[in-house]
């Protein structure tokens, strides 16, 4: 497969499919989910996409036969355009499973699914597949897979920081370019592809095929609008108040709208830390675009200097740490939301990011600067009114190495995220 990235992902795909008799794997559009796929299947496994619609009618129509027609194992592209299929996957799952029984073989790896729009497809996947179906969260490349690295989920440890130290060193305008292009396959394995052209292209696909049954015509230039007021505030709390202002919809508009977002892979929203006595922890997550790059061009920034200089440089910087750190959980099959937090309070009291793991919290801000000092890392002691135990902090930074800041935390250089 010519131009193929190595992605992370692979070997949890291969498990899955040794303990379920379907895969799922869902993420937002151009991610890479059907191309590495294709790639583990080493083309001994057929394909479809329901993208045609002679053959989605055919899925949606008589899923019996379009099964009958189409034999495991089986990859299905798109598969939320037609989740009239789930229940007749389930009976043929179910006959596998059965034979398998009774001729002591295997019944596992059948079914290979992909899904962009997972707002009505997930409640359809419980229902028909529970216990069938093994659910592989995918995003666009991570830093270890653009430079070809292997990766281990993030921890700010010196131990595992030192591993990576030897990465190569981004200067702060080649953080910001990184920003730019995003993480988009398509855009590293042609590297003369236009990110402007490519976003436009991308959002209107987006458009076209994920939100048209969501959302009017009359609404899509509102829901464009919407989109661009989120990119600017990517970072930030959710604060539904201003965004449904900004886009001229109402608050209930805009918490569906959210939900498409979230649900289509385009967003992340990171909950607040809640293990800590005090009652004055704010509830509101903060929301984080998932492809920087994205963001960027809904935002207007298509320069990487301009956007250096610009009111959210701080902000679009720290998504893009945030991010990375999300994808190292997802690419060592481990969903981020039961680890990551940040914690906010009403005396602005605020740690950009708390990992825990065993029971142990691990706090991290995340800053722009070349010269951190103590002084960034003084809202880490909240976490000793907490029950957990404090592991060792850090500031992820563009200083040149790893510093101690004092006995605990590290200034931490940020190819090593």
């Amino acid at each position: 497969m010519n131009n193929y990235i190595k992605r992370l992902l692979e070997n949890d795909i291969l498990e899955n499919s040794k303990s379920f008799p379907v895969i799922l794997v869902c993420g937002p559009r151009q991610v890479g989910k059907t191309t590495i796929l294709n790639k583990l299947s080493n083309k001994k496994i057929n394909y479809v996409t329901l993208d045609d619609p002679l053959i989605r009618k055919l899925a949606k129509e008589d899923p019996a036969l379009f099964l009958e027609n189409n034999k495991p194992p089986l990859i299905i592209d798109e598969i939320q355009y037609a989740t009239e299929l789930l229940p007749y996957i389930k009976i043929q799952v179910d006959k596998a499973r059965l034979n398998a029984l009774q001729n002591n073989s295997d019944s596992n790896g059948q079914y290979y699914l992909t899904g962009s729009q997972m707002f009505t497809l997930m409640q359809n996947v419980s229902e028909s597949l529970a216990g069938r179906v093994g659910i592989i969260d995918m995003y666009g490349l991570s830093y270890s897979e653009i430079i070809g690295k292997d990766q281990d989920y993030f921890l700010p440890t010196k131990s595992r920081c030192e591993k990576r130290e030897n990465n190569k060193r981004p200067e702060t305008l080649e953080v910001f370019e990184k920003i730019i292009r995003g993480s988009f396959p398509a855009l590293y394995q042609d590297e003369n592809i236009s990110t402007e052209k490519f976003y436009s292209s991308y959002l209107r696909t987006y458009l076209e095929r994920d939100i048209r049954d969501l959302v009017t015509i009359k609404e899509e230039t509102k829901f464009l609008t919407f989109m661009s007021a989120l990119a600017a505030r990517t970072g930030q709390e959710l604060n539904y108040d201003n965004i449904a202002k900004d886009a001229e919809i109402d608050n209930k508009t805009a918490k569906n709208w959210i939900s498409y977002l979230r649900t289509s892979g385009l967003i992340f929203l990171l909950q607040p830390y809640s293990n800590n006595p005090t009652t004055r922890a704010i509830k509101t997550p903060k929301m984080y675009f998932t492809d920087t790059g994205l963001a960027c061009y809904l935002a207007g920034y298509s320069d990487a200097k301009t956007l250096e200089k610009s009111a959210i440089n701080g902000n679009m910087f720290e998504t893009y740490v945030i991010m990375e750190i999300v994808k190292s959980f997802v690419n060592d099959n481990k969903d981020p939301r039961l680890y990551l937090n940040f914690y906010r309070d009403s005396n602005q009291i605020e740690i950009d990011l708390i990992i825990t793991i065993n029971n142990t919290v691990y706090p991290i801000e995340i800053k722009k600067s070349k010269n951190p000092d103590k002084n960034m890392i003084k809202n880490f002691k909240i976490l000793n009114k907490g029950e957990k135990q404090i592991g060792e902090g850090g500031v992820i930074c563009m200083v040149d190495k790893i510093l101690p800041l004092d006995n605990n935390n590290l200034a931490i250089p940020i190819q090593c995220i």
